[in-house]
């Protein structure tokens, strides 16, 4: 590989207008010179497509709605660079995330991907439960860092010699894309390599009911997958982290309990919350140092609810699982990748 490889940035992008400057000015900003920016709108109905022209970049479309994974598809198709850095329209990344990225893939051979993580502070502050989840993402990633299982394509560089080797996304998954790829990608003999020095600011989730959809439905997605391979992703989903959801989920539970049967039952339910906390303790100490206690108190609350609801998505993926025959084989299509038709046309959804 020569000293300065070329890197092709892939944008993915579907009614983004807001944060797809902010997106391309940090490109614009970025250290590392040898870039070629490629913006994959998939049929945004906004004016994504001439923001991206005005910033002259290569702007490609899907043609018709084909979700995160075809576009990705569809920008590395048109690639000319040795190394692929994916990153979503919504994050803007620090000026020398991509030096980094690079720097990280050239001194091991084995790094198949490397991945970085969100500040802790939105890109564009709309709301208290949009300041929440920053503070979330960016503590679970800057402690899960080193070698982990689960792909972040929203800020990831990867070998574009890896990409051919592993295959494209599936086009066929819905919200869980990049859990597969990192599964795929260590089964391959691949290190995905998750460092805290390549960093972004991400415009994320701003109302708490779509964000507790959003988390409801990757969580049930991910059961099929992990019940074949009988393992959680590696580093990024610790025990803790299960057991938070878990005992936030017993907790909604045994309170609705208590409201039926009785006073005495509600010591459970309030244990269960007691255990759900401490479970995420190293969290809120993370945001005691850096907020204000409002904003802890929200935190708590919001974590709690998020919880919930990865338990909830869980538990229902556990029943659909034993009943839905057709849910249990989501997967199994992860081993004919290569046989997908990766470019173009509708498959999963909007980005």
């Amino acid at each position: 590989m020569r000293d300065h490889p070329l890197v092709s940035v892939i944008i993915p992008n579907y009614n983004y207008s807001r944060s797809l400057p902010f997106c391309l000015r940090a490109l614009e900003e970025q250290r590392y010179l040898r870039l070629e920016v490629i913006v994959v709108d998939d049929c945004s109905s906004d004016d994504s497509m001439d923001i991206a022209r005005a910033h002259g970049v290569t702007v490609l479309s899907t043609g018709r709605n084909s979700g995160c994974a075809g576009a990705r598809n569809l920008g590395v198709e048109h690639a000319k660079g040795e190394i692929l850095f994916f990153l979503d329209s919504d994050v803007a990344l620090a000026p020398d995330a991509v030096q980094q990225a690079v720097t990280l893939l050239e001194s091991d051979p084995g790094i198949g991907a490397v991945c970085g993580i969100y500040e802790p502070e939105p890109l564009i502050r709309d709301s208290l439960v949009e300041e929440c989840r920053s503070l979330q993402a960016h503590y679970w990633r800057r402690s899960s860092t080193g070698s982990v299982s689960f792909l972040f394509p929203s800020l990831c560089a990867m070998r574009a010699d890896v990409f051919r080797d592993v295959g494209p996304f599936n086009p066929r998954l819905r919200q869980t894309e990049e859990v597969d790829y990192g599964q795929r990608l260590t089964r391959a003999g691949y290190t995905v390599h998750l460092s805290a020095a390549v960093r972004g600011s991400h415009d994320d989730d701003h109302l708490l009911w779509p964000l507790l959809r959003k988390v409801f439905v990757r969580g049930r997605l991910r059961v099929p997958l992990y019940a074949r391979r009988r393992r959680f992703a590696q580093g990024f989903e610790t025990a803790s982290r299960a057991w938070a959801c878990a005992s936030a989920l017993l907790a909604v539970v045994t309170c609705v309990l208590g409201a039926i049967f009785g006073d005495v039952i509600w010591l459970l339910p309030l244990g269960l919350f007691v255990v759900s906390l401490l479970c995420d303790l190293g969290m809120y100490r993370f945001v005691a140092r850096y907020r204000s206690p409002r904003i802890l108190a929200c935190f708590i609350g919001a974590q709690f609810l998020f919880n919930f609801s990865v338990g909830a998505g869980i538990s229902v993926g556990c029943l659909q699982w034993l009943v839905s025959s057709k849910f249990r084989t989501l997967y199994d299509q992860e081993t004919a990748a290569h046989e997908l038709v990766p470019f173009g046309g509708a498959r999963g959804e909007s980005h």
